[in-house]
């Protein structure tokens, strides 16, 4: 048998990454994600897997974000019953990361459902329950880095610090068959070279295979030093208290959080800003909060002796009833809430209450998505939709570009470099088109084939033959039509179609003379509905 590859996620997207080896001891999967973005993608969270769960002898895991980890629990319902691979201050935010993801599923069902209901239509279940994420993380088994780990017979790998967030890894496998051993690297996500807390990545060179992802294979961004950084965040937080309204950060509950909290003491500590209060609201991310305390001596640029998560002014927020009283509260705060995106979670929830203040300020510190409404943020938007209601945007909108998680364009360059010489293929995953062509084209520059670099489709598969290398074979389906291929592709789908009409919409007819005339676009709308559904 020879072994085989599938792209089960993240090939030509930047989400759902989940990568099927098949070998002759048996079947691996690597990284268990959780689609994202468009309605296209996160369709596939609902169906069933491409593969049978129950057929899987082992899980590998690089890291702990949703977007590579966020199926596991639905993997143990499906049938799986195997060990769950990966670093110990991973499955630390792991134990809090999926009860979370659970709840996360079970509540907007459960809002789903009663609209369900309310139409006659019929209900709904969730992904899975906190009672499956708490059976996955049972199957967990920790291991260290820089030390191999037989998962198989004639099956070892090893992890590698990946310089991303705490615990990641890029997993270096190693398969051995009638004496002859192939080689493959998972890069996972990479971090920067000048990250807030991790030390930069490090991976072995000369291997057979690697996957390398691309997320930013087309962005290089301006090189920082903490000096620098903590001086941009700095200016940023000064001219936001001076505004007299509060600074709203939506930040990722992992690592970001701690990040920005890290530098805030720092400064503070110096007297660079004021004691301001800080409020992290968000109960994921002051779990996590913990898990960083408690692995401190892992992280870059952290006093062993003065914990910044520690600070006096700083609050941790858990229960909603604290968090809706932090809208008594309508200047001189820091409020620290996730999602990173705006897209969830009670940032949303701050933002209805502060967004259309004029002294308020919203400071983006991360990559926003097509079709999120930090997007529509970012992108100048004047009126949003938050929770059926529409916004006003009066608040300053600022954003910067010093806190990526995510290695820049020359990063990924530099690290691929450092991986050559690479005996047979590199797969470019975790990008969008742009970027996946841009890292193409820069390893072209750097010597390597065209024949040898592979930018994978979704589910496609591919032979890894001992003398020829990568070699495509035919796909037993493939999830998406070519239509909703288009619309994960672009990042934007009808949702967002009607959601920008109803803001487009309000706003013509509240620009319009009277009643009168809004009641007749109206009617002439309705009009032009009943037209087509008899059509």
């Amino acid at each position: 048998m020879t072994t085989a590859i599938s792209f089960f996620g993240a090939a030509g997207t930047v989400t759902g990454s989940c990568y099927l080896l098949e070998t002759p001891q048996g079947r691996l999967l690597i990284d268990c994600g959780m689609f994202q973005g468009p309605h296209a993608l996160k369709e596939l969270n609902y169906g069933p897997f491409p593969f049978d769960p129950a057929s899987i002898a082992a899980v590998l895991l690089t890291h702990a974000h949703i977007d590579h980890s966020g199926l596991l629990p639905k993997l143990t319902k499906a049938g799986y019953r195997g060990p769950i691979w990966t670093t110990t201050g991973t499955a630390d935010l792991l134990a809090w990361m999926l009860p979370d993801s659970a709840h996360i599923q079970e509540f907007e069902v459960e809002q789903l459902n009663r609209r369900q209901r309310r139409r006659a239509r019929d209900e709904v279940e969730p992904i899975y329950t906190a009672a499956d994420a708490d059976a996955c993380l049972k199957q967990i088994k920790t291991v260290d880095f820089d030390a191999w780990q037989e998962i198989l017979p004639q099956v070892k790998a090893r992890w590698w610090n990946a310089g991303h967030i705490l615990g990641s890894g890029s997993i270096e496998l190693a398969l051995t068959e009638n004496g002859t051993t192939t080689t493959i690297l998972f890069s996972g996500d990479l971090g920067p070279r000048d990250s807030a807390l991790q030390s930069p990545a490090e991976a072995p060179a000369g291997v057979d295979y690697l996957l390398v992802e691309s997320t930013y294979g087309n962005r290089p961004r301006p090189r920082v030093t903490d000096d620098q950084r903590r001086a941009i965040l700095e200016k940023e937080v000064k001219d936001a208290l001076a505004r007299g309204g509060n600074l709203l950060i939506p930040a990722f509950a992992i690592e970001r959080s701690q990040e920005l909290l890290a530098d805030l003491a720092w400064l503070i500590l110096r007297n660079r800003l004021p004691k301001v209060p800080i409020f992290l609201d968000s109960p994921l991310a002051v779990r996590a909060t913990a898990v960083f305390e408690r692995h401190r001596e892992l992280l870059d640029g952290i006093d062993q002796d003065i914990s910044p998560f520690r600070a006096p002014n700083l609050r941790y927020i858990e229960s909603v009833e604290e968090s809706q009283k932090l809208n008594h509260i309508t200047g001189g705060a820091i409020i620290i809430s996730a999602s990173g995106m705006c897209d969830a979670g009670r940032i949303r929830h701050h933002l209805k209450h502060h967004l259309w203040r004029s002294n308020a300020t919203v400071l983006l510190v991360g990559y926003q998505a097509p079709g999120t409404l930090g997007h529509l943020l970012e992108n100048g938007a004047q009126q949003v939709s938050i929770r059926g209601e529409h916004i006003t945007v009066k608040a300053t909108i600022r954003r910067i570009d010093v806190y990526s998680g995510h290695a820049d364009q020359d990063d990924l360059k530099a690290w691929v470099k450092d991986r050559l010489p690479i005996r047979r293929n590199v797969f470019l995953v975790h990008g969008e088109e742009s970027a996946l062509a841009a890292q193409h084209d820069t390893l072209l520059a750097m010597g390597l084939s065209a024949e040898q670099v592979i930018i994978p489709a979704l589910d496609q598969r591919f032979a890894l033959d001992p003398e020829r290398g990568a070699i495509p074979l035919e796909s037993e389906r493939r999830r998406l039509s070519s239509e909703r291929a288009e619309e994960a592709r672009r990042g934007w789908d009808w949702t967002n179609d009607l959601a920008a009409l109803n803001l487009d919409l309000k706003g013509y007819l509240q620009d319009l003379p009277n009643d009168k005339e809004r009641q007749q676009t109206l009617r002439e709308f309705r009009r032009l509905m009943e037209r087509r559904v008899h059509a």
